[in-house]
């Protein structure tokens, strides 16, 4: 945990599952912050003649997740044509190199053709004007490869989205060589932390006592009777944390009630993002491995217990293990995902001021 805290000093932090990377609040943060740092650009005119009027960056991070389902509400034409078109569109927002690697590489275990790097370094040849069968084989449009590099920046810097876990039979987090290794009796795949469940009772408790209030709750509580909040759930998946809970803590230890809030005020901070170098097709590169060693932060002191069994709703049995994190695990971790959700915005705008120069 020390390792992850010293991260997060050192980044001036606070000056194969359908998993939604940060959630529809984080997804819009970093499209807020991207929405307002292309103000005034070149950039900021190509995108809005992509977009449908009343739409924002902020407005159509979520779309890449929406299209899952409707949850967001009814399919859209766009929608149904975009499934229909890309069977497998669930599997673009992820890769799963082992936590333990410091790169991405190509066709290294835990990569594929359709993952999240791949699909970004389309949608970015398609926005250059440089889309053909080699370089876009899904057949993106413009405006799809905007609504998806616009979700999928967010969802790299998301580190479990880069970074997986894989359990070893005598427990513990293991490296696989070949993917072959991943063979579910001497070795496991953790499904991007999917299966790794923390207490969410032990978790809730700590993070009442760590982790400021809402804004919003602060001021209800001002006005009218307290009220107990939601019970937790029994356990919580790992990655369900890091797609919503750190979100949820981060803004609320900036006082932020709104992704756009949200925006304003870390861009007033002044942060420090590194730049990309480069032609811009290689940034999902930098962008996977920033996120790689940050998901060694996020599984540092982080340990699983003995495995057990679940049956899903399909019938399947699969393995799942209780995960012990530190006590203090959500003021580091949710300081981490700050500056990630800020790196997200930023390198969306950088990206979008490089491939719309004029």
């Amino acid at each position: 945990m020390k390792k992850l805290a010293l991260f997060v000093a050192l980044s001036g932090a606070f000056v194969s599952f359908n998993a939604h990377a940060w959630g529809n609040d984080g997804h819009r943060a970093v499209g807020a912050i991207a929405d307002q740092l292309i103000k005034g650009t070149p950039a900021e005119k190509r995108v809005q003649a992509l977009l449908l009027p009343g739409e924002s960056l902020e407005k159509v991070a979520n779309w890449a997740d929406c299209v899952k389902g409707t949850y967001c509400g009814p399919q859209s034409e766009e929608m149904v044509a975009y499934v229909a078109a890309n069977p497998k569109h669930s599997e673009y927002h992820y890769t799963d190199v082992p936590f333990q690697n410091q790169h991405y590489h190509d066709h290294d275990v835990g990569t594929a053709d359709d993952d999240i790097v791949q699909t970004l370094k389309q949608c970015i040849a398609t926005l250059q004007g440089k889309g053909d069968k080699i370089s876009n084989p899904h057949n993106f449009t413009p405006r799809q490869a905007l609504l998806m590099l616009t979700h999928l920046t967010g969802d790299i810097a998301q580190p479990l989205h880069v970074g997986a876990a894989y359990v070893g039979k005598n427990g513990g987090f293991v490296v696989p060589q070949k993917k072959g290794q991943i063979d579910a009796v001497e070795m496991f795949d953790s499904r991007g932390g999917n299966n790794l469940l923390l207490d969410d009772v032990k978790l809730s408790a700590n993070s009442a006592q760590l982790i400021p209030v809402a804004p919003a709750d602060a001021e209800a509580k001002q006005a009218t009777p307290a009220t107990p909040p939601r019970a937790p759930q029994t356990t919580r998946p790992f990655h369900s944390y890091w797609d919503t809970t750190v979100v949820n803590y981060a803004f609320r230890r900036i006082g932020a009630r709104t992704p756009e809030q949200f925006a304003q005020m870390v861009i007033a901070g002044n942060p420090a993002v590194g730049p990309n170098s480069g032609d811009p097709i290689s940034w999902p590169y930098e962008w996977a491995d920033q996120s790689l060693a940050v998901s060694k932060l996020a599984y540092a002191d982080v340990v699983p217990g003995v495995a057990t069994q679940q049956t899903s709703k399909n019938g399947e049995v699969y393995n799942v293990w209780s995960l012990t994190v530190p006590d203090n695990y959500p003021v580091p971790s949710s300081a981490a995902a700050k500056t990630q959700l800020i790196q997200g915005g930023y390198h969306l705008a950088a990206i979008l001021k490089a491939i719309f120069p004029q």
